[in-house]
């Protein structure tokens, strides 16, 4: 009854051998699909004894391991024997070093320490080229000579430098010593009284300028007694024109005036008659003296 529902594409005189044929082709062509076989090839490779057990590798294991068995069994036995016996063991050794080349060594020393003492006999023995004697001789005569041409004494520079240092430290000692003497001593009285001082001496001052820069004035018009002077006093009398000389001055004059503290300081002016009549006068008495 079932071919009586069954619709073909085709139009058929029968359906039921329609449908007979129409499933006995649809069976084959499942029977078809079943035994396909596929056009790639996608099964893995084979695979082989004798590339994955190595029996080549395993044998040389095999060979190394049975080896390194036959030494411990051999180390075994040995030990087991020293401690069984006293053993084979000698710690004594009568082996002598010996040196094939020590009698050409000795020999080349030998020729070495020769030569060396020949060496330091003819340096002991050679005479000294120059002498000493007549280079100290003609230092002697360059120091003459030198001490001839010089302006200016040795050490005259080092002299001054070290005036100059005294009296620096003599000035900065005075001031020190003023300093203290005013902070301890330091009223009202006294500083009306050193007002009072100050003044008159500043008074003074002025009177003896004055007294001082008429006499100058009188003595270049006539006669003129020149003070007497050291030795020293006329080297930088005699050494005013030279401009080292006029920055020495000062210095000496702070030495004699450091020296004698109680004496009052007179300001003279420095004017430039006065000045040069003084080096004249400096000039002529340092002549007559020599």
């Amino acid at each position: 009854m079932l071919h009586l529902a069954y619709q073909p594409l085709l139009p058929t005189g029968s359906k039921y051998l329609q449908l007979k044929w129409d499933q006995a082709s649809y069976d084959m062509h499942r029977r078809k699909v079943k035994s396909a076989k596929p056009t790639i090839n996608t099964t893995p490779p084979t695979t082989y004894n004798h590339l994955a057990l190595k029996q080549k590798k395993q044998k040389l294991e095999e060979q190394r391991m049975m080896k390194i068995q036959k030494e411990n069994n051999m180390l075994l036995e040995k030990i087991s024997h020293i401690m069984r016996t006293t053993g084979r063991i000698d710690n004594r050794n009568d082996y002598e070093r010996k040196s094939l080349g020590r009698e050409r060594r000795q020999l080349e020393m030998l020729r070495i320490t020769k030569e060396n003492q020949m060496i330091l006999f003819r340096l002991s023995q050679c005479r000294p080229h120059y002498n000493v004697r007549i280079w100290h001789e003609d230092w002697l005569k360059t120091l003459k000579v030198m001490d001839s041409i010089a302006r200016y004494p040795r050490g005259w520079a080092q002299q001054q430098k070290d005036k100059e240092k005294s009296c620096q430290k003599s000035s900065d000692c005075e001031n020190e010593e003023k300093t203290s003497t005013d902070a301890t001593g330091r009223t009202a009285e006294s500083n009306t009284t050193s007002g009072k001082a100050e003044s008159e001496e500043k008074g003074e001052r002025k009177d003896a300028s004055k007294e001082e820069a008429e006499a100058l004035v009188q003595g270049g018009a006539g006669t003129h007694t020149a003070p007497k002077l050291s030795a020293p006093d006329l080297i930088t009398n005699t050494r005013n024109k030279h401009p080292h000389a006029a920055e020495s001055s000062p210095s000496s004059d702070k030495t004699e005036m450091s020296n004698t503290p109680n004496t009052t300081r007179v300001s003279r002016p420095c004017t430039p008659d006065t000045q040069t009549h003084e080096q004249e006068t400096a000039g002529s008495d340092y002549k007559d003296t020599t």
